[in-house]
């Protein structure tokens, strides 16, 4: 791996597909799985906009 490569690995962001699929992954049993699944529908794990 060179510098370059490295380098745009550390300063990639990660987008919201691939954040969802390492919180469902880590989950510990099915029915754990299931609340993940349900707290990513209602929309729990994005992130809150501020605004008018």
């Amino acid at each position: 791996m060179n510098i370059r490569s490295a380098l745009r690995g550390a300063f990639s962001v990660r987008s919201q597909q691939d954040i969802e699929r390492a919180y469902l992954e880590q989950s510990s049993s099915r029915t754990d799985l299931e609340r993940r699944q349900r707290e990513i529908e209602q929309g729990l794990l994005r992130p809150k906009r501020f605004g008018l």
